[in-house]
Formats: C-alpha cells, structure tokens, sequence
C-alpha cells in the first residue's frame, strides 16, 4: 500500500512558499553530503506532500548523485528577499525523483512561478534565443517528503517540531578516509573567501540515510580547520565525511556568491566541532542583472552543448529508465 502523502505543518508553509533560497543536500557514495543552494522559486504541492527545484544539465554529478541515491533535503533557513518574515527554520527530508524532459506545459508554469521571485522574464528575438535553453532544458528535481521538522526559532534555540517520521538517532561515527582527516585546502586562505559569505550551513549523512542540515557558525580558524558553533543536539559526535556552503543573495539573486566544500568534520565529547575542508569550489554571479541573464543563458547553452556531446544526457536518460 501507498503511504499517504506528508502533508507539512502550518508552521512551515511561509518558509517553503515564500524563501527565495535555500540549501539543498544530498549524499555521496562514501557517506558524505554535498550542500549547496538554490532557488525553488515556492515549487510544492502541500496536499501531494512534495516539494522540489530545478536545476540544469550542466551540473551532471549532482543529478547522477541523487539518481543513484534519492535521499535529499532541503533547509529552508533564511528569510533573507523573501516573501516570509517569521524566524522557523525548516528542514525537509524526502526521496527525490528527477524529471529530465518536463512538459511545455510544466515550464511555462514555473516561468510564471519564478517571476515573483526572480523579476519579469526578458523578451524579444535576441532574448528568446539567448534564454531557450535556460527556460526550456530545466531539469525539475522532486522530493516527496518523508519528513519535515520545524524550529520556530533556532537562534533561541528552541526544540523542534517533526511531521512524519521521527527523528533519528545521530549516525555512527565513521571509518577515517585513507589520505587522512586534516585539511588539504589553505584554511587561512578560504576563511578569508567565505568572510563575506553570511549564511553558513553543513550537512552529513544521518542514522537513516537522509541528509541533516545545520546552521553553523565560524567562531575560528587555524591549521586544523573551520571551529564551528552550532545548535546543542545537531551534530553528531565522533568523526565524519561532511559537506559546507557559505552563501550570499541578493534580491532576485542578483549578486551571489557561493562556496560549496567537502572534508572532515570531527565533534569531541565536549560539543568542540572543528572542520577540515578538503575541496573547494567558489562560483560568484554578477550584481547587474541584465549582466547577470546574459552569463546565465550563455552558461545554460555551453552546459546544454556539453551534455549532449560528452553523452552526460544520454547517461543520465539511462539512469531515469531503470
């Protein structure tokens, strides 16, 4: 039998309808996470409990990696240029399926959806061509949720509030990569790139599989890594494989800028939580936003381009048909 749908709780409706970002997680095949944020523009269905965004093409890992293992989640933690002024911080769970080739009739209903959030679509001869592929080759990614977890306000750091299924123990801790825990990225040099980075999450793999989501912050940094502060009860002790983004936005989404890494997280018995990142990618968009649609519909082409010719579009293709 069918379980029916999750339906979210009031207290997390403003957040999922009304957040012009959030961070989306999901995990790896050696039990990490990887975190980063996107823009889900209010795409849900409260009564098929299921809520999602979209992405493109040109980021195939991230869509193989969910493929492969559906567990994701969504953080909806900052009210920052939406639509929503409360203080909840929501943290939703659910298996994701993705829908390579939507109907014209889907993406014409997010290009109305996305309006309010992102400004009026630019159109015209030389606008439609420069934006086809990044209006009409969007890949929608959805969540039915599992469960939805509510702080009403984690800077109080109040209890929580779950819908569905109960929260899990923490993870055990995991077996140390072989090429060591430390840092393999100079930390001097990327606490100075996320300084102007305000919202600051990580993620891990939790006891049962879905990604867990938290608000963290830099209190300091040294050669061993990132010393993170975070709510009491959110991170596990022991050592870990984890994913951290530091990210900004502006209105519309104009003038971000993002760094997504991956390392090491260790928490002593005494709640003492140091990170040790060992990638790191940055990306940046510009603050002007015709600047900002024109490097988007370019971006959206070459990605386009390169998924058709080096057969990322045909594999992915064949991961949606198991």
């Amino acid at each position: 039998m069918t379980p029916a749908p999750l339906r979210w709780p009031d207290a997390a409706d403003a957040a999922i309808r009304g957040d012009l970002t959030v961070a989306a997680a999901y995990v790896t095949p050696a039990g990490g996470a990887v975190v980063t944020s996107v823009s889900p523009v209010g795409l849900g269905d409260r009564e098929a409990g299921t809520v999602g965004f979209t992405t493109s093409l040109g980021f195939p890992k991230k869509l193989e990696r969910i493929m492969r293992d559906p567990h994701v989640a969504l953080a909806y933690h900052t009210r920052e240029h939406g639509f929503a002024a409360d203080n909840a911080y929501v943290l939703a769970q659910g298996r994701a399926s993705v829908e390579l080739s939507p109907s014209p009739q889907r993406l014409a209903e997010l290009m109305r959806a996305s309006e309010p959030f992102l400004g009026a679509t630019k159109r015209g001869p030389v606008w439609d061509w420069l934006l086809r592929e990044y209006h009409q080759e969007r890949v929608f990614v959805d969540v039915a949720l599992e469960r939805v977890t509510v702080w009403a306000d984690l800077a109080a750091r109040e209890a929580h509030n779950v819908t569905g299924a109960a929260w899990p123990p923490m993870p055990d801790a995991q077996e140390p990569p072989r090429n060591g825990t430390g840092p393999r990225v100079d930390v001097a040099a990327l606490a100075r790139q996320i300084d102007k980075l305000p919202h600051r999450l990580l993620a891990y793999r939790g006891k049962d599989a879905f990604p867990v989501i938290v608000p963290v912050h830099i209190t300091r940094h040294d050669a061993t890594g990132l010393h993170l502060d975070a709510p009491d009860g959110l991170l596990p002790p022991g050592g870990r494989r984890a994913g951290f983004l530091a990210h900004t936005f502006e209105p519309q989404c104009v003038g971000l800028g993002m760094r997504t890494l991956t390392g090491w997280l260790n928490v002593t018995d005494d709640g003492t939580a140091v990170y040790a990142p060992h990638t790191s990618k940055g990306l940046a968009a510009p603050p002007y936003r015709t600047l900002l649609t024109v490097s988007n519909g370019l971006l959206a082409k070459y990605g386009v381009w390169r998924a058709r010719r080096d057969g990322t579009a045909e594999r992915l293709q064949a991961l949606a048909d198991r």
